[in-house]
């Protein structure tokens, strides 16, 4: 509005609508409500996309400066808190995300995934009885320092996890029993005029492949004491920095080895490829169209020329070698409900465990461990390892002796009603976010968003 009387100095003046306008507000309140809400929503480009469909004119920058000019809720201390980490940057940079168990409402995150953050935030909020959170060590720290009088509560998921990683290098460490006895495998030959060889390839793979990762491992320890640098390393030993980064940050050797031992897409088609090289078809691109054909999903013929290529050094015809099962099979069979198996499934466990008692020693072990965790009984936890330690099992004994290490959390695990599933679910909503921004905004941006939306 404008003032008419000459000798005032004010030329123009306003007057407030109460509910609508604010002073030197460039939108009412119900207009900066809808884009706090588009900002919360889907941040930046995406948000200011959406506002112009609305006929909302705003940039992705005034969307991100609205949101970041939200004050940070300012919730009780929790009673009941869940703990756990999520990967902004998976397996270079973490952060830290706390879940009020009861409510089920994130109530922070914190950079890193290190002890000392949670311990500060642990001394700042006290009043906590309870802490639900993975086996990670720094968090057991953590608590213990920041919140000595709380709780400490092992996650079940994440004991059955670890059970699992357990069961899966016990399998793979009992790898030959496996496949049929060689007997009872159906044998395709080729006329030639020298005998036939019998050839077991992933036997002999498998012994190249612990091999060249224990080399590797000590190649690339050895000069990173000398001070190389990571990308020295590999142009030294021929590898990517990736895979010198790999083995220059590896603290446990042996999940290298059992990630070099992973069963491929093309162990299926292993049979069929040998079957067509002893009639003669030694074309690596052909036999490679051919499994394609019948639903292999690689789209280069490299792994078909990788696997064919120690074929090729004079061996002649060699012997199709019997199904042999995959280890990450096996193990989800030991692991799973017996009356969620079907018939086919359960007679070819019946069989792998008929050749390997260790085997059935830890389906044994699994089963109890499995009533244990659904009927909360963990006062049976010691008995478990005992019954453990008393089989010649190292990875199940490593796991038992892990639990024993964090016995009155593993216990309080297995014998009261809490646990972590609030955590993860926010874990999955964190990776929504952060996917939904493609990976270009920061952790204070994250943090907003997962506290406010």
């Amino acid at each position: 509005m404008f003032c008419d009387v000459a000798s005032c100095g004010r030329r123009t003046f306003v007057e407030q609508v109460e509910g609508l306008t604010v002073r030197y507000g460039r939108r009412t309140f119900v207009l900066a409500a809808l884009v706090q809400a588009i900002a919360l929503a889907l941040a930046g480009r995406a948000g200011a996309r959406f506002a112009a469909m609305l006929h909302i004119v705003v940039s992705r920058m005034t969307l991100l400066n609205v949101l970041m000019a939200l004050p940070d809720p300012r919730p009780a201390s929790p009673r009941v808190l869940g703990v756990d980490d999520f990967a902004t940057r998976r397996g270079r940079r973490y952060g830290t995300v706390l879940v009020d168990v009861e409510s089920h409402g994130v109530v922070d995150l914190l950079p890193g995934r290190e002890k000392e953050p949670l311990v500060v935030w642990l001394t700042g909020h006290p009043g906590i009885e309870v802490i639900c959170r993975d086996r990670a060590g720094a968090y057991a720290e953590a608590a213990r320092a920041g919140a000595p009088r709380a709780l400490q509560v092992a996650d079940r998921w994440h004991l059955w996890a670890n059970l699992a990683t357990a069961v899966e290098r016990t399998v793979n460490a009992h790898r030959p029993c496996l496949s049929a006895p060689e007997s009872s495998a159906p044998s395709t030959r080729r006329m030639a005029a020298s005998p036939p060889r019998t050839l077991n390839p992933d036997t002999g793979m498998e012994k190249w492949l612990v091999t060249r990762t224990r080399e590797r491992h000590k190649a690339v320890q050895r000069l990173l004491a000398k001070g190389w640098t990571i990308s020295a390393i590999g142009r030294e030993l021929g590898l990517a920095r990736h895979t010198a980064e790999r083995y220059a940050h590896c603290e446990n050797l042996e999940g290298l080895i059992d990630r070099a031992l992973r069963t491929t897409r093309l162990d299926d088609y292993k049979p069929y490829l040998i079957q067509r090289w002893n009639e003669g078809c030694t074309d690596a691109a052909r036999l490679f169209r051919e499994i394609q054909a019948q639903g292999y999903p690689g789209r280069t013929p490299q792994a078909v020329r990788r696997y064919l290529r120690p074929l090729r050094t004079g061996l002649g015809s060699i012997r199709s070698p019997a199904p042999v099962l995959k280890p990450q099979q096996v193990t989800n069979w030991i692991m799973w409900n017996p009356q969620n198996l079907q018939a086919d499934e359960e007679r070819q466990l019946a069989e792998v465990l008929a050749r390997c008692p260790e085997l059935t020693a830890v389906r044994d072990h699994v089963h109890a461990f499995a009533r244990m965790l659904c009927d909360l009984r963990g006062d049976n936890l010691p008995a478990w390892t005992d019954a453990v330690h008393a089989d010649d099992l190292p990875a199940l004994q490593a796991f038992a002796d892990g639990l024993r290490r964090d016995q009155r959390a593993v216990m309080a695990g297995l014998t009261l009603p809490w646990s972590s599933g609030a955590v993860e679910g926010h874990i999955n909503r964190i990776k929504m976010l952060k996917q939904q921004m493609y990976g270009r905004a920061g952790f204070a941006l994250l943090r907003k968003r997962v506290l406010l939306a």
